[in-house]
């Protein structure tokens, strides 16, 4: 009997730790963001090699996106990457920041931040798929990029690889 009460209260104190987990929504924010950003990352640098023009993802206030043409100010109207699915307006963070285009373009969720190292406003990826930061030499980025995105007790570590693009 006794031990039965012991298993009880250890479950009791485990389901308490674990449940807290599941109702904070900046969690799952955290982890479904730095899996979008990690895809738009990828099909940059697929998008740049398979089209041989330049994509830059751009690193803005509440948005992260998609152009072919050099970060100043605003992109064109004609240099906006597709989403690869159509249309990207999929929740209320990105219908806020990116409006309902068709372009590839994520809005960043409310109590999620992210930084870049090196700092960063943008990333080039050239028509061989490597990638060259805002703010740094051509010829690559030394060390590769490295994107954190975090919200809650949560911290998601994006990486681009130097030289190839490598995302992961």
């Amino acid at each position: 009997m006794v031990e039965l009460i012991v298993v009880l209260m250890l479950v009791g104190i485990l389901g308490a730790i674990g449940a807290s987990r599941f109702f904070e929504r900046s969690s799952f924010d955290t982890a479904a963001y730095a899996d979008q950003v990690r895809a738009m990352l990828r099909y940059a640098q697929k998008a740049a090699i398979a089209r041989n023009t330049p994509v830059y993802v751009r690193f803005e206030d509440n948005r992260i996106s998609l152009c072919h043409n050099e970060p100043q100010g605003a992109c064109a109207a004609g240099a906006l990457v597709a989403n690869p699915g159509g249309f990207s307006a999929a929740d209320d963070a990105t219908r806020a920041a990116c409006g309902g285009a068709d372009w590839y373009c994520i809005g960043k969720p409310p109590n999620v931040a992210w930084n870049t190292a090196p700092t960063a406003d943008w990333v080039k990826f050239d028509a061989l798929g490597r990638p060259l930061v805002s703010g740094t030499a051509p010829g690559g980025v030394p060390g590769g990029l490295t994107l954190s995105i975090s919200g809650g007790r949560d911290t998601a570590t994006i990486s681009v690889i130097e030289e190839t693009g490598y995302v992961q």
